[in-house]
């Protein structure tokens, strides 16, 4: 690998460490989402803003001369292909998640469930021919073991929710694999915006039939997530941040990174959670979880030893 070559590897891998800050930080802020607003009614609001807030940004990218509008009709075809499958994976991880976490007893368990898209990326990546290298293995071992010292505190215990974060977190794993598969011929941004389009419109299914409804509870709670600072303030950091921002970089940055090395600098999600507790709610860290983040460290610089396989 050339220095030029090593370089924007580089550069497409902070982009991905970029996307994993934005998820980290927004904990918080999407919990609080997610009390005020229905899993489904939470996530068909923030996808369908993520897709609003990218309106723009392709109108103004293509002024620029960056952006890449479909030239024929079948490229087209197969932007709306790529873009609705992967929304459509993008609807069962975020939901399966969401459902997982808001009626699951452990956020930190949760957490490090969800986090073994790390182990199924290379997985199912081997059925798709891609190598991965032995350093990677090691290093997708040690980013585990790293996520469990940062996440989980009790038992490991087995629960029917747990069943959903495994669902979310194999979805994710074809997330990104989709992702590598669409991303090197097409236009990454708009393909982000029809992801967000489709699981928005997706989510609208489930959070109709039964969210919203037409109670007098249902029109309350609907009132208050807008009415509350705290409520629309999440709603939108979900919205803009975590979808128009964080996946629309999660997946400009794939193009040049390998499934399982983009999946380990996203899984930093983590290690940003920890460190937006301590800098915005003064948590402290104990001797575990920042050996976790070590560990996490040292998994990432790892993984990038040797280069990249194909």
């Amino acid at each position: 690998m050339n220095h030029r070559t090593y370089s924007q590897t580089f550069d497409y891998s902070l982009m991905l460490l970029a996307t994993s800050a934005i998820w980290g930080f927004a904990f918080v802020a999407q919990s609080r989402g997610g009390d005020v607003l229905g899993p489904f009614s939470f996530n068909a609001v923030r996808c369908l803003i993520g897709w609003l807030v990218l309106q723009p940004v392709i109108r103004l990218l293509d002024h620029m001369g960056y952006g890449h509008r479909p030239q024929t009709p079948t490229e087209a075809r197969r932007l709306w292909v790529a873009g609705g499958l992967i929304g459509i994976v993008l609807f069962i991880a975020t939901n399966s998640q969401q459902l997982g976490i808001t009626y699951g007893r452990s956020a930190g368990k949760a957490g490090f469930i969800t986090a073994c898209y790390l182990i199924f990326v290379p997985i199912l990546g081997i059925f798709l021919g891609k190598k991965v290298r032995a350093n990677v293995w090691i290093a997708v071992v040690l980013a585990m073991a790293g996520i469990y010292l940062l996440s989980v505190t009790g038992s490991l215990g087995f629960a029917w929710t747990d069943l959903l974060l495994l669902v979310s977190a194999f979805s994710f794993a074809i997330q990104i694999l989709l992702i590598d598969y669409f991303v090197a011929d097409l236009d990454g941004v708009r393909m982000a915006a029809i992801q967000f389009l489709s699981c928005g419109v997706l989510s609208l299914i489930p959070m109709i039939w039964l969210e919203s409804g037409t109670s007098v509870e249902s029109i309350r709670l609907w009132l208050a997530a807008f009415r509350d600072p705290a409520g629309w303030g999440s709603i939108l950091y979900a919205g803009i941040l975590s979808c128009g921002v964080a996946y629309t970089l999660q997946i400009v940055g794939q193009r040049h990174v390998e499934p399982t090395l983009a999946s380990l600098m996203m899984s930093f999600e983590s290690v940003f959670c920890l460190l937006g507790g301590f800098l915005l709610l003064s948590e402290r860290l104990s001797l575990r979880q920042i050996l976790g983040c070590a560990i996490m460290f040292a998994a990432i610089l790892l993984a990038q030893l040797g280069g990249q396989s194909q």
